[in-house]
């Protein structure tokens, strides 16, 4: 029966596949078992068959070799078992995912994928299975592993593998021309997509700097390599050089390479970034993490960057809060029952206070994040929590907020119907309540776009809007 799956013609695989369900379901119905909707029409399955091939010759011999997973795939499609082999799917993905992490930087990836206290479990490549699919495509994305397209795409597979897969109860209908789109999108955005020259400098500027000692000269002509980098990849660089910096165990060798390269990239890094650097300081300090606060002092003294320092204690707490929350919010599982409590201690937090300016975009961000859902159902035990905190935004956070779409995340939720809604109930809200002429122009005019929201991002006037609305209100 060599290769007779794919070489026989449809009316022997529809025979082949059909008298294998009407074994199955006479098993089942033998053991009292249900028998209805269980496998998928004989038809949907033979859409897979029919372009596999195709799909699969984007792959490499050796790659083909080594994808367990494709191979469970195929077995479940062939089993009328679409649900699971949507499952087997995402293993594939994420297990390519965390291979090509593996081979990069991995301590890089640790400190731009995760921004709780959970980096500090975090080192080796065993580590990798400890974080969320969530953290992994964002940190992939982060560090230029996966394209801003491939993160959208990744992020929509993602939704509908914990919402009509096997991972959860469900009865959602898939077909085989989904299956089949998914599967290559996920073999073109991940499994064969090579590395974009910036990516691959940026991996080589890592290696150099932990491997050499740079003199001024050397160190010059490398910081002239920082004007090709994006708004996005200069931010990354900059907290991958702080986590570096910031490890105990860096060689003195390695430190001395970023005290010259620094401040060469510093003026190209974003104030959130930097606000940031002096945040971690405090969270040090708060967790007793004595020589990690005093090389993050450090790191700051190279820049003359001490006024980036928070103004309390509170700002650190607050941000620990807010990392819980997105966390929780952003768990595979339960999160409708892990959020309420980190949304209430926020919300104590805060006060009547307000927040504290050097956290203002990081918060928003998580408030919005909780706000817009996972796209499959509200948080009731929070929902209160998120709306007053919301009414109670100033014009420079409601500014934030509606100008959340520029973050890949955001944008991404726009394409699920829920989030989409939320995002408009956000634009009424913000009308009630700023004042600005410009802003109050800008929310029509998202109101206007012609195109679906989770575009608005790709739109030069929109983007161009964005930057002057941020310059003016601030």
């Amino acid at each position: 029966m060599e290769n007779e799956l794919i070489t026989a013609n449809s009316r022997e695989l529809a025979t082949e596949l059909t008298s294998y369900d009407t074994k199955m379901l006479g098993v089942f119905e033998y053991l009292g078992l249900p028998t209805d909707n269980i496998l998928v029409k004989v038809d949907e399955r033979r859409k897979v068959f029919k372009n596999i091939e195709d799909v699969l010759e984007l792959l490499s011999s050796d790659t083909l070799a080594n994808s367990i997973y494709i191979s469970k795939f195929l077995s479940a499609v062939s089993a009328g078992l679409f649900d699971a082999a949507l499952n087997y799917l995402w293993d594939e993905t994420v297990s390519q995912l965390r291979f090509r992490v593996s081979q990069y930087d991995i301590q890089y990836f640790y400190d731009l994928a995760v921004t709780s206290d959970k980096r500090n479990k975090l080192s080796t490549e065993e580590d990798l299975v400890k974080i969320d699919d969530s953290e992994l495509i964002q940190g992939a994305k982060e560090i230029g592993l996966i394209s801003d397209i491939g993160y959208r795409l990744l992020d929509n597979i993602k939704f509908m593998r914990n919402w009509a897969s096997a991972a959860h109860p469900n009865q959602n209908e898939l077909t085989g021309l989904q299956l089949i789109e998914w599967l290559e999108t996920c073999i073109r955005e991940v499994i064969s997509l090579p590395l974009s020259n910036l990516t691959i400098q940026i991996g080589k500027l890592l290696r150099n700097i932990k491997a050499n000692i740079l003199d001024e000269a050397e160190a010059q002509t490398i910081s002239n390599f920082f004007c090709e980098l994006t708004s996005e990849k200069a931010n990354s660089l900059c907290n991958g050089f702080f986590g570096i910096y910031c490890r105990p165990d860096t060689t003195s060798d390695t430190k001395r390479n970023i005290k010259l390269l620094l401040p060469e990239l510093w003026d190209l890094v974003d104030e959130d970034i930097k606000w940031n650097c002096g945040i971690k300081f405090s969270k040090f300090q708060i967790n007793n993490d004595q020589a990690e606060a005093k090389l993050a002092r450090e790191f700051l003294q190279i820049v003359d960057a001490e006024s980036y320092l928070p103004e309390s204690v509170r700002s650190a707490e607050l941000k620990i809060e807010l990392e819980h929350l997105y966390n929780a919010h952003n768990a595979s599982m339960n999160n409708f029952y892990l959020e309420p409590p980190y949304a209430k201690q926020v919300q104590r937090l805060i006060g009547s206070n307000g927040v504290p300016t050097q956290i203002n975009a990081y918060y928003t961000m998580v408030i919005i994040d909780a706000y817009l859902t996972n796209g499959n159902g509200r948080c009731w035990g929070a929902e209160d929590i998120y709306n007053e905190l919301i009414d109670n935004f100033t014009q420079v956070q409601f500014m934030l907020a509606i100008t959340s779409f520029t973050h890949d995340k955001i944008a991404s939720k726009l394409q699920f119907p829920l989030c989409l809604n939320q995002y408009k109930s956000l634009l009424t809200k913000a009308e009630d309540s700023v004042t600005a002429p410009k802003l109050l122009d800008f929310i029509n005019m998202i109101k206007d776009f012609s195109q679906p929201l989770y575009r608005l991002k790709e739109d030069a006037k929109i983007m161009q809007q964005v930057e002057h609305l941020k310059k003016i209100i601030k």
